[in-house]
């Protein structure tokens, strides 16, 4: 998965908090999703909600809000939601001479994809979207086959990067395809992004998986956090051409010493 958030999120032009957040299960093509998402603090357990409990796939702003409280998801105040870094970075875009572009580079979407025993391939993706981005804006995330797809007949895969390249080429879709052609993941990851930089200027990373167990984490941004577990290892990352390996167990008695 990716790795570059647990609490918080980036802020939008009026400093608020806004994220998206989709879930898909390749076994039977079932996806829920939430977008411009406010006072929740776990936006993709209310996409889980949506796949499971409605028949709609994608929910917005105040109807995804009216669900929450439905569905008896605890209303998490906004400012609860803002960190002292991105409340930080907000400010900086507001002065006139700054370009909030430029600031999107250590930005980040939490992604994950798996695959059971028996086969089945999942993905999640969940995102504060772009600092300072026009209220009501939606990226690539919740958007099935741009922001993560998932279909037990090929793998599943989850994006992250500059969301409205990502739509123009559905990416996460693309990598799949490209699977489907006879590509290993990391080919198809690296074929669907260089068109992505080529066709439409747009850096990005994918994180995939597929049906047989395969997986690549890929990206032609500088940077990219990852990390995977198979068979009781740990495998993790952040720079192009870096792979780390510990047991889990190793990695789980570290996580214990720092706390």
């Amino acid at each position: 998965s990716f790795l570059s958030s647990g609490c918080g999120s980036v802020l939008n032009e009026k400093g608020e908090v806004e994220m998206d957040a989709i879930i898909m299960d390749g076994k039977n093509l079932d996806s829920g999703a939430v977008s411009a998402v406010k006072c929740v603090a776990n936006p993709i357990k209310l996409a889980r909600l949506v796949m499971e409990k409605t028949k709609h796939m994608l929910l917005t702003e105040t109807g995804a809000h009216l669900f929450a409280q439905a569905m008896g998801i605890p209303e998490t105040p906004g400012d609860k939601l803002i960190t002292k870094r991105s409340l930080e970075r907000w400010k900086k875009n507001l002065e006139a001479d700054s370009n909030p572009e430029e600031f999107q580079k250590d930005l980040g979407t939490v992604g994950a994809v798996a695959i059971d025993s028996e086969g089945n391939v999942a993905c999640a993706t969940s995102t504060g979207g772009l600092s300072n981005k026009l209220v009501g804006r939606v990226g690539d995330t919740a958007c099935i086959g741009s922001g993560g797809y998932a279909d037990n007949s090929s793998g599943a895969t989850s994006t992250t990067g500059h969301g409205e390249s990502i739509m123009k080429v559905v990416l996460a879709r693309l990598v799949l395809y490209h699977m489907e052609q006879g590509m290993s993941p990391e080919l198809a990851a690296d074929t669907a992004l260089d068109y992505m930089k080529t066709r439409v200027g747009g850096l990005g990373g994918v994180i995939v998986v597929s049906n047989s167990g395969e997986w690549a984490a890929r990206f032609s941004t500088k940077q990219m956090s990852w990390a995977t577990v198979k068979e009781d290892q740990l495998h993790y990352g952040i720079y192009a051409g870096e792979r780390h390996t510990k047991s889990v167990d190793e990695a789980l008695a570290s996580e214990r010493k720092d706390f």
